[in-house]
């Protein structure tokens, strides 16, 4: 059992939530500034979203050499990467490594919950209790995560299973043994098109419950070639400074012609060629993909032809094809996934028009048939972008919570405060590029700017910042445009918080990754413009 502490509050300048990529690069900035600051992690070790998912095939989707801190020109020449896409035990390993190199963990304490945190407006400072004890801080800085709040439907009966439930966010870290066994999966996300191919390798039976198809373009991972490491390693500011022009902050390659202007051969070459290379350039292989139904059609239509090619019984395979507009769900990569449905010991049960009626001791209920199961995989996702922050109770000016100030959908400045907070930042938080970009980039230049404006607040014997509603207000309005100019809000997905019940259907993320920085840099040369600041 976990010991609880009752000590004085610890007294810090910045209070750090959460020990994934985020908080360690905040940590790395804020020392520079001399700042002393506390790390909270619920976890026993750091990583974030690489700690906890470690289901089979767990790996990213953003090439190695790019999803890597740029913070020291050390770090990225002497860490070598083994893979094009390296894996969940990869990445964590180097996520120790910074922490290992830098000296992080001393400031961190693992095991430890964030409850609530309230701002004392006549001392202009935070008070945040945990589970052992409680600190004070000038700034409290929500490092929390995108995809970390995991959601599990309410499904009847889930109480009442007597064999071995997993959630693909919270695995073993002694992995699964499935051999022999009787398998259902529940989903068919980014996490189970991953997860799927291997627990089949595995299992005795693999039933995959999809409630949705989903597309997924081919990985095309591979060993990492030596002498591509080394010419970025001997180029890698130019390379890093290529990738933050792109709308995705990614190394794809953007062909600027209308996909309906060229002809229909010219389109399927394209496409094919892209099919081949792998990854998700994919989406930029015309610059109006997202933007134009028609030309989205096109390329929806190229990926179910390869679904249809690689699944070799036809009912299977238009069952995985998916008729929604592709990118407006998350992309996914995969290996060998589709193929996977031509194995005797697979069975796709689709649910589409007939949802799980009951978790059952021995199994699950669906479309009137009992499933006799010995483990049931949770592949259902995450309460995304909103669910971690929201999972702290937070309460700003007036005592007014941040679950309530956000109750119809999350309103922030830039996605890094939200007026009536103040000193209160969000890496990533929803009104930035976050998940529609490559989230290392996205996060250090978050880090970058909120160690930039506390600086500032130094020099210029300031105490508090905190949006203005006239800015908020307007940057949720463009947020808003933005994406109503795309194809992105119109299917259900997490981006919009379509999966979880209840949650108030709004597009979190910002779509542009060069336009989002150039703002944050207008607002900070021009005084933090939309920002309020207070003195002693």
């Amino acid at each position: 059992m976990k010991q609880v502490h009752s000590t004085p509050e610890e007294q810090f300048d910045a209070v750090v939530v959460g020990a994934g990529f985020a908080g360690l690069c905040m940590l790395h900035r804020l020392r520079a500034l001399g700042l002393s600051t506390r790390v909270y992690e619920i976890g026993d070790g750091v990583g974030g979203t690489w700690y906890w998912n470690r289901y089979p095939g767990a790996r990213c989707d953003i090439e190695s050499m790019e999803y890597s801190y740029q913070f020291s020109d050390e770090l990225q020449q002497e860490w070598e990467w083994t893979e094009r896409f390296a894996s969940q035990p990869e990445i964590l390993r180097y996520a120790n490594h910074v922490a290992d190199r830098f000296d992080l963990r001393s400031d961190v304490r693992f095991e430890t919950r964030v409850e609530a945190a309230t701002f004392d407006e006549a001392a202009g400072r935070w008070s945040i209790r945990t589970d052992r004890g409680s600190a004070n801080a000038a700034f409290l800085i929500l490092a929390t995560g995108c995809l970390s709040s995991r959601n599990t439907p309410d499904f009847e009966g889930l109480e009442s299973f007597e064999g071995e439930a997993y959630h693909t966010g919270e695995w073993p870290h002694e992995g699964v043994d499935f051999g022999g066994k009787r398998v259902g999966i529940i989903g068919t996300g980014s996490s189970a098109i991953q997860a799927t191919p291997l627990i089949a390798e595995e299992a005795e039976h693999l039933y995959v419950f999809q409630r949705t198809p989903n597309y997924s373009i081919p990985a095309r991972n591979a060993s990492m070639d030596p002498e591509y490491q080394a010419s970025i390693k001997a180029n890698y500011a130019a390379f890093r400074e290529q990738n933050s022009q792109s709308a995705f902050g990614a190394s794809f390659v953007a062909n600027e012609v209308d996909a309906l202007s060229v002809s229909a051969e010219e389109r399927e070459r394209e496409f094919d060629e892209r099919w081949q290379t792998g990854g998700l350039g994919f989406i930029t292989a015309y610059q109006d993909l997202l933007f134009s139904q028609e030309a989205n059609d096109t390329a929806a239509a190229f990926v179910r032809a390869r679904i249809r090619e690689k699944v070799s019984d036809p009912a299977v395979a238009d069952a995985l094809s998916p008729d929604h507009v592709l990118g407006c769900k998350r992309p996914c990569l995969d290996t060998g996934y589709f193929e996977t449905f031509n194995r005797p010991n697979v069975t796709l049960v689709d649910i589409s028009d007939s949802p799980i009626e009951t978790i059952t001791p021995g199994g699950l209920r669906a479309k009137g048939r009992d499933f006799d199961l010995d483990c049931i995989v949770f592949a259902t996702g995450f309460d995304a972008m909103t669910g971690a922050v929201l999972g702290i109770d937070i309460r700003g000016r007036a005592g007014q919570t941040l679950r309530d100030k956000w109750s119809a959908g999350p309103r922030t400045y830039l996605g890094l405060q939200t007026a009536g907070f103040p000193n209160l930042f969000t890496i990533t938080g929803p009104g930035s590029p976050s998940v529609l970009s490559n989230m290392l980039p996205s996060i250090e230049q978050h880090a970058n700017w909120i160690g930039d404006c506390i600086g500032w607040m130094r020099e210029q014997g300031r105490t508090t910042i905190e949006a203005t509603v006239e800015a908020e207000d307007a940057w949720v309005a463009h947020v808003n445009e933005v994406a109503g100019e795309t194809l992105y809000p119109t299917c259900n997905s997490w981006y919009l918080g379509a999966n979880v019940p209840g949650k108030p259907r709004v597009f979190m993320p910002y779509l542009g990754f060069p336009p989002y920085v150039e703002k944050c840099n207008e607002v900070s040369a021009r005084g933090y413009e939309g920002f309020t600041t207070g003195g002693p």
